[in-house]
């Protein structure tokens, strides 16, 4: 009922910039979460960034450790698109990125489930 399509991903060389596009579609009721995870080769998926949407003004935003005053994650809520956009990409940033959605759909309403897109390959090497 919920399908979360990403793009943008690709080869970008150290220092470089890549945009990702994460967009959901469906029945859709609400969104209360929408964020990207990345999962590096032989290591566990891990939060880049969310934003967590607790009622109609208030949001929040949480951003990894490992990515602050880089990668800047924004939405945009009339089309239920999120963005991430990477600056200063550096080799350790080579990944798999994952769309991560908490949807509410006309199905589950008001209960929400979380999906997950199929993931897009960032690798950033000279």
């Amino acid at each position: 009922q919920v399908q979360l399509v990403e793009s943008g991903g690709g080869l970008v060389q150290p220092g470089g910039s890549l945009r990702l596009s994460c967009a959901a579609s469906g029945s859709i009721v609400s969104v209360s979460a929408m964020g990207w995870y990345r999962q590096a080769p032989g290591k566990e998926r891990e939060l880049v960034a969310i934003i967590t949407r607790a009622d109609d003004a208030n949001t929040t935003t949480d951003i990894g450790d490992s990515v602050k005053g880089r990668f800047t994650i924004s939405r945009d809520t009339a089309n239920n698109t999120v963005y991430l956009q990477m600056n200063s990409l550096k080799p350790e940033t080579t990944a798999v990125y994952y769309c991560f959605g908490k949807v509410a759909h006309r199905g589950t309403w008001p209960s929400a489930e979380n999906y997950w897109g199929q993931g897009t390959q960032v690798t950033v090497s000279s």
